[in-house]
């Protein structure tokens, strides 16, 4: 497969499930007018359809690019997840196919470390429950089981972007911190890292979930983990749905194990704002549920519609795939006036570089610059040519064996 470098009105941008209008307007400074824009996912059937012509696709977290719907994505040059999660994405897939996959790493740390911090305070306060009463005109003015957030002890559980936020603003509430992480991370402020989670379970007061969805992190707290938390415990997860028994969380509820629970995220979540919201959960007054909104404020939304969107008018415009989480990563400078810039990705196989460059010095072409990176399936090299017809060159490079996308930029 491949392609030649298109006038920006000619690349056809398909934006899904509403993202925020500002990542239009960043496409559109960046010369990108050719977006359709649906408020909604699309279903499987349609989908399917529609990324059939499509040069770019952006998405939040309901669309499934699985590799039977990539198969049809013929003209697909790169994805953007408008979200920080990809497990939506067949990463391993789109890679097979030299498709890299953006998201939002770094934009909605704060909105989802604020609510985390509002849910714990409000479980330390016994507010839940206490508003439901009061909705439902009863009146409990009194002390007991409600305590103040300075002197606790807050765990943290994956000390990532979002962890260290949390980390951070509960130390200026007056609570230790301590975090436990599969790698070894730099502590910010007072905050410690212990060596197990058996440790941070036995200090914790209130335990909060910062993990990325892996085949490691499915099920990752259950009866047992619950069983080994202190007495009283409240626990938050606003991770993935996947890390957490539900069932075994109800059981620690019921006993009083887990003196309240805050969850923003569920094993399984209705498909649209129609359908009916179902967990067992849903009885108990000292549990906060919320629709997976940790991201949704109008900040974070905008800044995650200019970042996604300038990582896919950057790749279009000039090659960088810098933060890519299925690909090579190369950042590009900006391209000469007297060059045009060859895109070549092709899987990571002993010989590629050698025929591209028997190509070039047998048509006798300089080449100003070359970058290369790999991952142990994908090759990215990039070139700087001296030549006066460049696509005439593609054909050859898309014979060569391993070759998965070709592109060409002026």
């Amino acid at each position: 497969m491949h392609q030649l470098s298109l006038e920006k009105d000619k690349i056809k941008i398909l934006l899904l499930e509403g993202v925020d209008p500002s990542a239009v307007d960043a496409l559109g400074k960046a010369g990108y007018t050719n977006v359709e824009y649906e408020r909604g996912a699309l279903d499987p059937r349609e989908l399917m359809e529609r990324i059939e012509g499509v040069h770019f696709i952006g998405i939040r977290s309901r669309t499934k690019l699985t590799a039977e719907v990539l198969a049809r994505a013929r003209r697909l040059v790169g994805i953007g997840c408008f979200c920080i999660g990809t497990n939506q994405v067949d990463l391993d897939a789109a890679a097979r196919q030299g498709i890299p996959v953006f998201n939002a790493p770094y934009s909605n740390t704060r909105s989802v470390a604020e609510l985390v911090t509002g849910e714990y305070l409000a479980l330390l306060r016994d507010l839940p429950a206490r508003n439901r009463l009061v909705h439902n005109g009863g009146w409990k003015k009194t002390a007991g089981g409600c305590f103040e957030a300075r002197g606790k002890t807050l765990g943290i559980i994956g000390y990532g972007h979002i962890g260290t936020q949390v980390g951070i603003i509960a130390e200026s509430l007056g609570l230790e911190v301590i975090f436990y992480d599969i790698e070894n991370k730099l502590a910010l402020g007072n905050a410690r890292q212990v060596e197990t989670l058996q440790e941070l379970f036995a200090r914790a007061d209130i335990v909060t979930l910062h993990v990325p969805e892996t085949p490691e992190t499915k099920g990752m707290i259950g009866a047992g983990e619950f069983a080994a938390m202190r007495d009283h415990v409240f626990f938050l997860n606003a991770s993935r749905g996947s890390v957490v028994d539900v069932d075994a969380l109800g059981a620690a509820l019921e006993s009083g194990k887990v003196a309240g629970a805050a969850l923003d995220v569920h094993p399984v979540e209705p498909k649209s704002n129609d359908d009916e919201f179902v967990s067992p959960l849903r009885k108990f007054d000292n549990v906060i549920l919320t629709p997976h909104i940790g991201a949704a404020t109008e900040e974070a939304q905008r800044n995650i519609g200019i970042e996604v969107a300038n990582k896919l008018a950057l790749f279009s415009d000039n090659g960088s795939t810098l933060t890519a989480v299925n690909f090579p990563e190369v950042a590009l400078p900006r391209m000469r006036s007297d060059v045009s810039r060859l895109l070549h990705i092709h899987r990571n196989v002993a010989g590629i570089m050698r025929r591209i460059n028997e190509i070039f010095s047998d048509e006798n072409i300089n080449v100003a610059a070359q970058y290369l990176q790999t991952t142990p399936e994908v090759g990215y090299v990039v070139m700087d040519i001296n030549s006066s017809a460049p696509e005439e060159l593609v054909p050859r490079l898309k014979a060569i064996d391993g070759t998965l996308k070709c592109r060409i930029l002026y």
